[in-house]
């Protein structure tokens, strides 16, 4: 299968947020906001500064070996795990919550990026290793969020009444009927059967979501050496007993990321995440709920449970697993569990990250190098032709389609529907009455200036008008561009934020994840155009 890229520079998109294209553009403004550039250079200090930090790596490789005990573990996973027991051995880190068979897009392209960066950084540091990890984040509670993705334009939701952790909800009927739903559409395509064999046989009855996101994510990706890591357990929150309890009797986070929040609203940018008094929540069973201080107690929201301040000391050291970090504690959680060196993240999520720093330099954690995910745009070969009969390129397609649509007209239109030459003529004739009417009354010049500002009003809603009843010759045209672009940009938004990835791995099977990772770019930080 031939596939080829484009490249297109983030700010040309018009898709990402101020705050990450001055990042990525290395803005002095936000310097203070960040320990290492996304660059080669910036990697290099990173590790650097991540070899003086240890982290107890005989826990984290018991507990992947642990979770890979139930799966068909890849030579290349098992291998990487047991690299991580080697000080000259650094991950590569991404994250994500335990979304629908992956979710949108953008999953399957975070994921793939880290891969790639972990092998760009082995043939560029060569004296060490490095691993690509991705970093479930199965206790979000957020359902609505989850349990829903778009499959070529139609949304499918899974309508469960379970509660708590996603990922600690049981694989229903509801979510089987789903796969059925799935099935019908997709086992037309290529390799359908071979996808839908192994969501079955990932997706059991009454297994945990985080148990069969974990097996399904690592089928994918199991031949790439990707380790999927699931810190919802005590092992691991073991390790964050310390920094739970500053939370909960200092509350440092909040003060620490309002106080990096304070500098970035000072900037002009936009606030990304707001820090509660206490960023932790108690999870048990099925519930996940906000811990809350009140007087000399704690609370857990929405429940009857309640501690004193001895007794919540107790059930952290005893049950560090009900002890769960929101966004503000999670990448911290992440980083002091592994030996990174870079966090692969979206616009969103390194914005937000971009507010973690202060709270990293508390904890003594090191701060990873943040870069901004691939993106990539997917043009099947039966939408770019379409694009090439319209006389566009695909990249033109960032644009609205008003405008697009605007600039067909003027291309298929053999009259001059522009009367922009006209507005001279009509500031020349205005320049010769103010001339004329100076003398006799110079209050008069007012009146003359509106008249002016109201006949050029009036000649460029002339002009629309043109345009618009040029249009109307061309309703084909009109149509397909806003077919292409609804195509390309589902809701005026990206592709990658909305669509499944399951259509095109039942297409093109696994070239599909093969073709992403050839494609993938490490530091450059450019945006992806992949045609099919």
């Amino acid at each position: 299968m031939d596939y080829f890229s484009k490249r297109v520079p983030y700010r040309q998109t018009n898709y990402f947020n101020k705050i990450v294209l001055d990042y990525i553009d290395q803005n002095p403004a936000l310097d203070s906001l960040y320990s290492f550039s996304p660059s080669l250079s910036g990697l290099k200090k990173a590790l650097d500064n991540r070899k003086n930090k240890s982290v107890n790596r005989k826990v984290l490789v018991d507990e992947l070996r642990n979770q890979y005990k139930n799966v068909e573990i890849s030579d290349a996973v098992h291998r990487n795990i047991e690299l991580l027991l080697s000080d000259k051995t650094f991950t590569i880190a991404t994250a994500h919550q335990p979304n629908l068979f992956t979710g949108p897009l953008y999953v399957i392209y975070k994921i793939v990026h880290a891969i790639k960066l972990a092998d760009f950084c082995k043939t560029t540091f060569s004296e060490n290793n490095f691993v690509p990890v991705l970093f479930l984040g199965t206790e979000d509670a957020d359902l609505d969020e989850l349990n829903h993705i778009y499959l070529c334009g139609d949304k499918l939701v899974w309508n469960t009444k379970q509660k708590g952790a996603v990922g600690r909800m049981k694989v229903d009927e509801s979510l089987i009927q789903l796969i059925d739903l799935m099935e019908g559409q997709l086992t037309v395509e290529p390799f359908g059967k071979i996808l839908f064999d192994l969501l079955r046989k990932c997706y059991l009855l009454n297994a945990s979501i985080e148990a069969a996101t974990f097996s399904f994510i690592h089928s994918l990706f199991a031949d790439f050496g990707l380790i999927v890591l699931l810190p919802d357990n005590a092992v691991l929150k073991k390790e964050m007993v310390a920094v739970f309890e500053d939370e909960l009797l200092n509350q440092s986070a909040s003060v620490l990321v309002n106080k990096a929040t304070e500098r970035i609203l000072e900037k002009g940018y936009k606030l990304q995440v707001q820090p509660r008094e206490i960023n932790l929540f108690y999870l048990q069973c099925d519930i996940r709920e906000r811990i809350l201080k009140q007087g000399n107690k704690f609370t857990v929201q929405n429940t009857a449970i309640s501690f004193s301040k001895d007794e919540l000391l107790n059930e952290l050291i005893t049950f560090p697993e009900k002890f769960s970090p929101n966004v503000i504690l999670r990448g911290l959680y992440q980083e002091a569990i592994l030996p990174n060196i870079a966090f692969i993240g979206g616009g969103g999520e390194l914005a937000y990250w971009l507010q973690f720093k202060d709270l990293f330099d508390k904890f003594q954690v090191p701060f990873p190098a943040l870069v901004l995910r691939n993106s990539f745009l997917l043009a099947e070969e039966k939408w770019n032709k379409k694009i090439a009969k319209l006389d566009f390129n695909t990249e033109d397609f960032f644009a609205q389609a008003s405008e697009l649509i605007k600039r067909r007209v003027a291309q298929l239109s053999t009259l001059n529907l522009k009367l922009t030459e006209h507005h001279s003529t009509v500031e020349d004739l205005f320049t010769q009455i103010k001339k004329q009417v100076e003398p006799v009354s110079a209050s008069l010049l007012q009146h003359v200036d509106a008249l002016e500002k109201k006949n050029l009003k009036q000649l460029l809603a002339l002009e629309k008008k043109l345009m618009r009843a040029e249009r109307r010759k061309y309703v084909e045209a009109q149509r397909q561009i806003e077919s292409i672009k609804n195509y390309l940009f589902p809701n005026n938004g990206l592709q990658e934020r909305h669509e499944n990835s399951m259509y095109y791995v039942a297409k093109f099977g696994k070239d599909f994840i093969q073709q992403l990772y050839h494609h993938s770019l490490t530091v450059e930080q450019e945006f992806s155009i992949l045609f099919l």
